[in-house]
């Protein structure tokens, strides 16, 4: 699944993502939020890369349990996973080589 234009309907648990297997890119931030939408093109870009990597766009907000167990404090913010830990992170990147640089980190 590559890139998620959309937020998921239902958070995930965090058990679910310590779980999962392989390259993972965790997005959290608002359909709102001005930094969110102007990450979604370099985001897009990076990930045309890696069609097979899973992007998980998850909505964030006071009393999100997921975002809280990453510590989340601004959007969006970028969690890259090998098999459910946390590789890297970026916070408002500015950049598709940025988020390239990290997602080269967690995929074959």
């Amino acid at each position: 699944m590559p890139y998620q234009a959309t937020h998921w309907a239902t958070e995930p648990t965090r058990q679910a993502i310590d779980a999962l297997q392989g390259a993972n890119l965790l997005e959290f931030g608002t359909p709102w939020c001005g930094h969110c939408q102007g990450a979604q093109p370099l985001l897009q870009a990076a990930l045309s890369a890696y069609p097979d990597l899973q992007h998980i766009k998850v909505e964030d907000g006071p009393g999100r349990p997921l975002g809280r167990s990453y510590r989340v404090k601004l959007w969006p913010t970028l969690i890259f996973l090998r098999d459910g830990k946390e590789v890297a992170r970026l916070v408002r990147p500015e950049s598709e080589q940025q988020i390239a640089q990290a997602l080269a980190l967690i995929a074959p």
